[in-house]
């Protein structure tokens, strides 16, 4: 028989209902509700993006087929459409960036025992945005242009498992690098990023606190070289100077020398001029530190094909903001999931699965660990003759 719960109730207890319920208290997000706790609409969208599920209808129908499933997932039963959408306008979005954070721990405390790519131990994170594009008409609070409407994800990425570790959403019309000027980093961090985030104020700030960058330098910015150094052989590294800005809002706002590296990219047939204020590692280790930035790119790309990010089950910004912030905790289960693993899931690959087996009862790490070749629970040999029984009064009243 079997002994454990759905793959499902077995994800959700990765959750800790402790800290969820101080969440709870926190925010405030329970005050006047009637039966449908926080935890229950959770629950309902969290099946949103593990299940797949494209609609409301499609959430609450898809718990209500679950039968008796539902009492290993903390539901009493099925939420209605019309409760669920309700919570998801009213109750605070804040609550599941909560949640979020909660759960970042301890995913990081699994990556930590992961090898590093590097052979440095200075934290490397990435920073990028991506644009969500939405219909103006239906979600009016979404400004971006005329005739246009959309929401940006601003996201940091913590390369010690590829994790997100900071995430921002605005509306589409915000610059990239506005978000990430209330950023407090720690000394020592180092930061990728790309172009878009050439800001000489941020830059002088994180000179000043210790924080490093490396981003792609601007083709009209204005300099002057310090100092040639030499670049070794055998390298895809095209030149290393030490600079410092030498227009006016650049010594000003940047008074620091920095460092202009050269590097040639083979794949695409083109030189990368990349400005980094890291003065003592070797040039084509900031080169590495760059091109390690695409892995931000995949995250959104993993984010928007197996998750649900581009189609919402509500339109009110507060019902938007829920989804994402749900996503997100669902992209944290996940990467959970494959670093505990010892079978080399693919992100995709995993969720796809995990989409397919989500109400089986199943022994969750066993699963993952022997996807393929872990027996699935049988009928017991007293209910055999009962399912045979049942087939031939079917066939009899046909």
């Amino acid at each position: 028989m079997v002994s454990v719960a759905s793959l499902f109730a077995q994800v959700l207890s990765l959750i800790s209902r402790r800290d969820f319920r101080r969440a709870v208290g926190h925010r405030g997000a329970e005050k006047a509700a009637k039966g449908f706790s926080c935890w229950d609409q959770f629950v309902a969208m969290l099946f949103c993006q593990l299940g797949g599920a494209n609609s409301l209808r499609e959430i609450c129908g898809g718990l209500a087929t679950a039968l008796g499933k539902l009492r290993h997932l903390g539901l009493a039963k099925a939420p209605a459409r019309s409760i669920l959408s309700y919570a998801n306008t009213h109750r605070p979005w804040e609550l599941f960036e909560d949640v979020f954070l909660s759960l970042l721990g301890q995913a990081r405390a699994v990556a930590a025992k992961h090898k590093r790519k590097f052979r440095f131990k200075n934290p490397l994170r990435s920073i990028d945005a991506s644009t969500i594009h939405l219909c103006r008409e239906v979600f009016d609070w979404a400004k971006y242009g005329r005739t246009k409407g959309a929401i940006k994800l601003h996201m940091m990425l913590d390369h010690q498992g590829c994790l997100p570790g900071w995430a921002c959403i605005t509306e589409g019309k915000v610059h990239d690098v506005t978000p990430v000027k209330t950023l407090r980093l720690a000394p020592g961090t180092i930061v990728a990023m790309d172009r878009a985030y050439n800001d000489y104020t941020l830059f002088g700030r994180w000179c000043e606190a210790g924080v490093y960058f490396v981003t792609r330098m601007k083709s009209n910015a204005v300099y002057r070289v310090i100092d040639w150094r030499i670049v070794p052989l055998n390298n895809n590294v095209l030149s290393d100077e030490v600079i410092e800005l030498d227009s006016i809002k650049g010594r000003k706002e940047c008074p620091h020398r920095l460092r202009r590296v050269v590097v040639w990219d083979e794949v695409n047939g083109r030189e990368i001029v990349l400005l980094t204020n890291h003065l003592t590692f070797a040039a084509s280790n900031i080169g590495r530190i760059y091109k390690e930035r695409w892995q931000i790119e995949l995250f959104f790309k993993a984010l928007k094909q197996n998750l649900k990010v581009k189609t919402f089950v509500g339109t009110s910004e507060n019902a938007v903001k829920v989804q994402i912030w749900t996503a997100l905790i669902a992209m944290l289960l996940l990467k959970l999931m494959q670093l505990r693993s010892t079978f080399g899931w693919s992100l995709s690959n995993l969720a796809a699965m995990l989409r397919m087996n989500l109400l089986t009862y199943r022994e969750l790490w066993s699963w993952l660990d022997e996807p393929y070749t872990y027996p699935a629970a049988e009928p017991s040999e007293y209910a055999l003759p009962l399912f045979a029984h049942v087939l031939d009064s079917r066939k009899g009243g046909t």
